[in-house]
């Protein structure tokens, strides 16, 4: 099998060892890009890198394994094809786990490569000996230790193919999944079997791309589907305007493959309004893609959005579900509609083309002059673009407004601003078109990281990091690692200096009034954290900025560099 990109070897020399062989495997099944974290158990497999060639694989260092994780989630997100991550043992993929358990729920499709101890030294209860698996069970949806003499190529393909989750008629890059395989210090070195110098096992009759489709199962009935299809629009269209919804997630809320537009078509053709998850993982925006409707935080509220529909859709989503239980605030399904008046368009299958079947369909139930008429219209009302503020002190409203009004078409916004973020949605509804990434997990500490993997991915697009100030403070590594690619990403932190989710969280529960503990556990001032301190010690440049002016000023200098900016935006009272 030839490589399918650049590579410094020829494509004929067969592999030295296990690692040339594994790394050659993922080379070839179109890995280009591996966030690394490694330790000892690794170094033959930065060796088989090495030997590759960076333009091969491009490795990029994180201080922290949590920063390789999050960029791999990120990565994915915009490329739409598997990122890999290089881990050092299980406690290097505990510190991994919480932007893991994001990249699932954003259904990323991620190749986790974690070292272990030589087999021969399990049992001996050294230091960094770990149950790697149980621990990799929790985040991934297909685990493997690479434990058999000679398989470490094809066990390389197949956690590669389990990354991508293959359904019947689906594009390759439909839907993903996280896949681990655990790698014993000794496959590293081991030498191959045969007199050609291969790695032998039973799948290696295959070639990357058929070992792929051998796990796809048989195509779904296209005529099933069709009808399906039909009668979910013969629903939609019966309903009065405004009393249908499309809930939307995944590949439906991506301009890509034009399934967003076909969306916000039938929406507009129906009168239905087009919903979409609170922590979304891509949403295409602005320009002349439909807007949406983001989906309450708060349970109460969305049960509350949700129940004036008699009928709702879910395009390529899970039903949604509360973020928390609350003492009677509200329900875990947030959806009260009976099944009969929920439709599922399957997030497994094509989502795009069922999408456009859908308007196809809508279309011969109203005629096509009045569907090309309503779409006209709905066109026209568009949202106005975003208004600068007037110079004031800077607060979280201004802050959201003076971001949307300053980013550049095409831009990529990794938003992690929670509470100060707020009016972010509403007032970069009008801008030109971007992508807009959140967190999917609810494990914060995602943005800078995934800042890191979206730049990565999309070199040629700027990437604004909207982002909390306590929440950075898990990942500030990540700022090494911008400024060691020269990564264009400019981070806007929102220092508000406190925990201000869980202040709001106290009143909203009842717990009572803020007490001196309260106060200590939600307060970020004793001591302040000085970020442009932070930023620098990282090799980032920065600035503090406290006025509209000021934040105005400093977006333009940042967006004139190269390479990463910090800007410290002070909300504190």
């Amino acid at each position: 099998m030839a490589p399918r990109g650049p590579s410094s070897i020829s494509p004929r020399a067969p592999p030295k060892n296990g690692a040339e062989a594994l790394v050659r495997a993922l080379h070839e099944g179109g890995v280009d890009v591996c966030f690394a974290n490694p330790g000892t158990t690794e170094m033959w497999l930065v060796g088989a890198l090495d030997s590759l060639g960076p333009d091969a694989i491009r490795p990029v260092l994180g201080l922290h394994e949590t920063v390789v994780s999050g960029a791999a989630d990120g990565y994915a997100r915009m490329a739409r094809k598997p990122a890999c991550t290089l881990l050092h043992l299980g406690p290097g993929l505990a510190n991994a786990l919480a932007n893991l358990h994001n990249a699932r729920r954003a259904n990323s499709p991620v190749l986790v490569i974690v070292g272990d101890q030589s087999t021969w030294h399990h049992g001996a209860d050294s230091l960094l000996e770990t149950d790697i698996e149980s621990l990799a069970s929790t985040v991934s949806s297909w685990v493997r230790t690479s434990d058999i003499p000679g398989a470490i190529r094809a066990d390389a393909i197949d956690a590669l193919e389990a990354t991508r989750r293959r359904e019947s008629n689906a594009p390759a890059t439909s839907k993903g999944r996280v896949a681990t395989l655990v790698v014993p210090h000794d496959r590293g070195w081991e030498k191959p079997d045969g007199p050609d110098g291969a790695f032998v096992a039973l799948s290696e009759v295959l070639t990357v791309e058929e070992a792929v489709r051998v796990g796809d199962p048989k195509p779904i009935d296209a005529n099933k589907v069709r009808g399906f299809l039909a009668q979910c629009a013969a629903a939609v269209v019966a309903c009065s305007p405004g009393k249908c919804a499309f809930y939307a997630a995944g590949d439906a809320t991506l301009a890509d493959d034009g399934a967003l537009d076909a969306l916000g078509k039938v929406a507009a053709v129906t009168g239905a309004h087009v919903l979409c998850e609170n922590a979304f993982a891509r949403v295409d925006r602005g320009g002349t893609l439909p807007h949406l409707t983001r989906l309450p935080y708060f349970p109460k509220d969305a049960a509350a959005a949700l129940e004036a529909y008699e009928v709702v859709v879910t395009c390529d989503a899970r039903r949604p579900i509360a973020m928390f239980g609350y003492d009677g605030q509200g329900p875990s399904h947030l959806l009260r509609q009976t099944d009969d008046d929920v439709w599922e368009i399957d997030c497994g299958g094509d989502v795009a083309g069922n999408v456009k079947v859908l308007l196809e369909e809508v279309v011969k139930i109203v005629g096509e002059n009045v569907a090309d008429a309503k779409i006209a219209a709905k066109a026209a009302q568009r949202p106005p673009p975003p208004k600068m503020p007037l110079d004031e002190k800077l607060n979280p409203v201004a802050l959201c407004a003076v971001v949307a009004c300053s980013q550049p078409a095409r831009c990529i916004v990794v938003d992690e601003s929670l509470t100060s973020g707020g009016s972010y949605w509403d007032q970069s509804a009008g801008c030109p078109e971007f992508t807009h990434v959140t967190l999917t997990g609810g494990a914060i500490g995602f943005g800078p990281p995934a800042s890191v993997g979206a730049a990565v991915a999309c070199p040629d697009r700027w990437v604004i990091n909207l982002q909390a100030d306590g929440s950075a403070m898990y990942s500030t590594q990540a700022l090494w690692t911008q400024a060691r690619e020269s990564l264009k990403v400019i981070t806007v932190v929102c220092a508000n200096r406190a925990y201000q989710i869980l202040k709001i969280e106290m009143a909203m529960q009842r717990v009572g009034p803020s007490g001196p503990v309260a106060k200590s556990l939600t307060d970020l001032t004793q001591p302040a954290i000085d970020w442009v301190s932070v930023a620098k010690g990282h090799g980032v440049p920065a600035s503090t900025v406290n006025t509209v002016r000021e934040l105005r000023a400093a977006l333009e200098e940042a967006f004139a560099r190269s390479g990463p900016t910090l800007i410290e935006a002070n909300l504190a009272a």
